[in-house]
């Protein structure tokens, strides 16, 4: 059993909501962590167990027993990954095309938790193993982990308060013509349970975007999340009739571009995956409080197809 944890609720919280004071007195856990502990018993005030929205006295003793997480059986697994910063709190890495994040049915072996708990095995006690925010299997970039309990509250908060930045880039089908934001909310299609969809009934869901580069039929754009619901961006794009190129779910057929070279055409319907990329990632660090801002590289196809569509768009270009 885990030792117990005590505090003592200040007179200054009297008045406030008890889950806010108990996130307060006990920052290296999330709000919501608390109220289901005080729910279950294993977090008690004054020896009893008062409603989370029953207002503080200030004097109140709180004892804590945290359960014992039980580890992951998740076998831990030598894969290679492209770590571009670490320390005690936290990882930072560029996830690689083709990686699932979370092991599932049909994925229990060779995914981004696997390989955690090979490189950080101490993160085997952490809900989801220290993943505090995903990307989808063949969207590739930047991916924050934390490598224990303070660290990962702090993130899931920032992620929360929104103050995480993340910034992508996406190749889009069509000539987009200037910047803008969607704010439409996202939630399960109504029919295929297996997609997302721009649904009144779903999430809040915000996503800004501005032209980065044009082409002869496809545009680059620099995307930034406000909010993080499932496929985003790719359920925004396609609602703005401008999918992304490759995207097996919601691009749907290639769209033919007059006068495009044979080159460029086989290029962009070659490439077999969403043309995602989260390139910037932005977060104050959890234990300093420090401002934190990395940078990932385009992938090479990625890269790869860029160099073919602006091949395209020069010669063009010099034909007209």
């Amino acid at each position: 059993m885990s030792e117990p944890r005590r505090a003592t609720l200040p007179e200054e919280e009297a008045g406030q909501r008890l889950d806010a004071a108990l996130a307060r007195a006990f920052p290296e856990y999330s709000r919501s962590q608390l109220v289901q502990w005080l729910k279950a018993g294993d977090l008690r005030v004054d020896g009893a167990q008062p409603r989370p929205r029953t207002p503080v006295r200030g004097g109140e003793a709180v004892e804590l027993i945290p359960p014992e997480t039980p580890s992951l059986e998740d076998a831990p697994e030598a894969i290679e990954l492209d770590i571009l910063y670490e320390d005690a709190d936290v990882l930072v890495i560029d996830k690689p095309a083709g990686l699932v994040v979370h092991p599932a049915a049909g994925h229990r072996q060779g995914t981004l938790v696997n390989a955690l708990l090979h490189h950080a095995p101490e993160v085997g006690v952490l809900p989801r193993a220290g993943v505090v925010h995903r990307l989808d299997k063949d969207t590739t970039g930047l991916m924050v982990v934390a490598r224990n309990a303070q660290a990962q509250t702090a993130l899931v908060r920032q992620l929360q308060e929104r103050s995480v930045h993340r910034e992508y880039r996406a190749l889009v089908h069509g000539r987009v013509i200037a910047g803008g934001t969607v704010d439409a909310p996202v939630g399960r299609h109504p029919v295929d349970r297996k997609r997302m969809a721009v649904n009144p009934a779903g999430k809040l869901a915000t996503t800004h975007y501005r032209v980065a580069e044009r082409f002869r039929g496809h545009t680059l754009l620099n995307v930034r999340l406000e909010t993080g619901r499932t496929h985003q961006i790719r359920v925004h794009m396609a609602h703005l009739r401008h999918p992304l190129v490759g995207d097996p779910v919601y691009g749907g057929r290639p769209r033919p571009v007059r006068g495009m070279d044979e080159s460029a055409r086989e290029a962009v319907n070659g490439f077999r995956r969403q043309a995602l990329h989260a390139a910037r990632l932005e977060f104050r660090h959890p234990a300093t409080g420090e401002p934190q801002a990395f940078e990932a590289p385009l992938p090479a196809d990625f890269a790869s197809l860029l160099e073919v569509l602006r091949a395209d768009a020069a010669h063009a270009e010099a034909q007209a």
